[in-house]
């Protein structure tokens, strides 16, 4: 038999957590900002917002890209339900994109024609969201030029994709993207038990995103509209959520993220040996 997916825990990882369960902190600590701290190393984009799930991350790219009532959001039909579900719980309505049978990605010549019928019906999207999927890269270069003409943002949903990289660069860069997000459900390369990442290079859209994953509460004076009252001020500033992270996972995240060079090598071992044995 072989599993859907089987996660590698190791005794690294199991004293990670450890440790930060006789800590002072197991929620909002100083854990969440070093584990955001490596994925920026990984992936080389500046900013990092970890969260509770992909779903979570999905969800919070489109409310930081404004996608509301009335807005239209395409991902592609060889998805996860969170993809789409994601434009859902903002209201918009979404549709897909063909994919190409060679890749099992989004197809930039579907995705070609598509923006040029919805431009002469009044009905561009707001928001493209294409799928890595099982990691294997979309062709994200054409996607954003396109993207670009018809005046779209573009969210990766990476979620199959830590670890992988496109025109020699990591996935996660957001090089051809606004937002792209990471899942460490325990079927992905690496896991936190549940859990997820939002990658940008806009410090405009990462202020939004950690905002909203903390109920729309800004802890940053500088950003306050009011003077100081004191150590226990805080704002909100928007409708937000509870899309935290502990800082016992973010502890596995860090020590897993570590290994996830040994983890690929395990996959695509794994793949070659069966891949061979059923040709």
């Amino acid at each position: 038999m072989i599993p859907y997916g089987c996660q590698c825990i190791e005794s690294e990882d199991l004293e990670a957590v450890r440790s930060v369960l006789k800590s002072d902190w197991l929620t909002q600590g100083p854990c969440i900002n070093a584990f955001e701290a490596e994925l920026c190393a990984q992936t080389h984009a500046p900013y990092a917002t970890a969260v509770s799930s992909a779903t979570a991350g999905l969800h919070l790219a489109c409310l930081a890209l404004g996608v509301k009532a009335g807005d239209r959001v395409w991902t592609s039909p060889n998805s996860f339900v969170a993809s789409s579900n994601a434009a859902l719980y903002c209201g918009a309505t979404v549709d897909f994109v063909d994919i190409d049978p060679q890749t099992y990605n989004m197809s930039p010549d579907a995705l070609e024609v598509k923006l040029k019928c919805a431009a002469q019906q009044g009905q561009l999207p707001k928001v493209i969201i294409p799928v890595h999927f099982a990691g294997h890269a979309c062709d994200m270069q054409q996607i954003r030029i396109l993207a670009d003409q018809y005046g779209c943002a573009v969210i990766e949903d990476a979620a199959h994709a830590i670890g992988g990289t496109y025109e020699g660069r990591p996935i996660g860069c957001c090089q051809y993207s606004d937002i792209a997000v990471f899942s460490f459900h325990p079927v992905k390369l690496m896991t936190t038990g549940e859990g997820g990442a939002v990658m940008t290079q806009s410090q405009q859209i990462h202020e939004k995103l950690q905002a909203l994953r903390s109920h729309g509460i800004v802890r940053d004076a500088e950003r306050w509209e009011e003077a100081d009252q004191g150590g226990w001020h805080y704002e909100q500033h928007m409708l937000g959520l509870n899309y935290r992270i502990t800082d016992f996972q973010c502890a596995m995240g860090i020590s897993q993220l570590s290994k996830l060079s040994k983890f690929i090598k395990k996959r695509e071992t794994i793949a070659k040996k069966y891949f061979f044995s059923f040709k």
